[in-house]
């Protein structure tokens, strides 16, 4: 999968116009689905601080350019935000948590607010704009509760062309006025994409109160957690007319491990353009499909053996 993509990626359809991979909420590290994709695109991250406003661009990140914006990111333009920082840092956001809503669940302590502080801020077209960066392949954002309204405030001639979303938004009450999974769910689809994958989270329903009574937890195995939130990835439909387009989509099939659809995306791209890459892709698709295939049956094969040897009293069967 790496050859093929490298290949794509090195192609004269990217010469001058690199993936451009946005990442609001960043953690400081290359998003693991990135990582093949790195060294051929530019990252715009943003990561909030009180200093003067600055664009920094570096060529030693694993990226082809990681550019860093020190702006909280906002859905309107103002110059300054209020944000509220939790006892978690990885709690803290732009809006207030809803901290008595919280009562029921194990982590709402992790929501106390020590502090509000305002934020110098920008939004994605000013900071785009400073960047000198005029189109967003994938985006990806985790602002705990404002993921929808930052995809939305992203310029029409922008948002219309990007191939990739990636958000985290929320299940259950955790901020005032958040920006919930239904609405992202409701609304993405509305822009020509289709939910590629959902990893739903969550934690135990437990008042943090009925611990002492329960004693200590060493293991939450057993428990039943509920929905909390969920790391979503949307692809766009493949309704493009652009070589480039057709190709980024299909590599970002790939990633997600959509070889399905990227058959689809390429049987699509085969409609407009008789070349000879895109049929290359829908061969390579197809090796990747049949692979996959054949891992499943190979788990089962090994769980029946497993069975029938733990019937006959060997522990394990690939001691055998």
């Amino acid at each position: 999968m790496a050859s093929i993509i490298a290949t794509i990626l090195n192609s004269e359809h990217f010469s001058n116009r690199p993936p451009v991979l946005i990442d609001i909420g960043a953690s400081g590290e290359i998003n693991a689905k990135w990582k093949a994709i790195a060294p051929h695109a530019i990252c715009i991250a943003f990561d909030a601080d009180d200093r003067e406003f600055n664009v920094t661009a570096s060529t030693s990140s694993g990226y082809k350019k990681l550019i860093t914006i020190n702006r909280i990111v906002s859905a309107t333009p103002v110059s300054q935000a209020a944000f509220y920082l939790t006892a978690s840092p990885f709690c803290s956001s732009l809006l207030q948590p809803a901290f008595d809503k919280l009562s029921p669940w194990s982590f709402q302590s992790l929501f106390i607010t020590n502090k509000k502080i305002d934020l110098p801020a920008t939004t994605l077209a000013a900071a785009l704009q400073e960047a000198g960066i005029d189109y967003i392949d994938w985006f990806k954002t985790d602002t705990q509760g404002t993921d929808l309204r930052l995809f939305l405030s992203v310029p029409d001639a922008i948002k219309n062309n990007i191939l990739a979303a990636e958000l985290e938004p929320g299940i259950l009450d955790a901020y005032e006025d958040e920006d919930k999974l239904y609405r992202i769910l409701e609304v993405l689809p509305q822009h020509q994409f289709w939910l590629s994958s959902m990893e739903v989270k969550g934690t135990q329903r437990l008042k943090e109160t009925y611990v002492p009574q329960a004693g200590k937890l060493t293991s939450s195995r057993g428990l039943r957690k509920s929905p909390g939130w969920a790391e979503l990835c949307f692809l766009k439909q493949p309704l493009f007319k652009s070589k480039r387009e057709l190709l980024l989509l299909y590599v970002f099939a790939l990633i997600e491990k959509q070889y399905g659809f990227a058959i689809e995306v390429m049987d699509a791209a085969l409609q407009q353009y008789d070349d000879a890459i895109f049929k290359q892709c829908r061969k390579e698709a197809f090796v990747l499909l049949k692979k996959q295939q054949w891992k499943i049956p190979l788990v089962m094969v090994k769980k029946q053996l497993q069975k029938l040897y733990n019937k006959l009293g060997i522990a394990d069967y690939s001691a055998g």
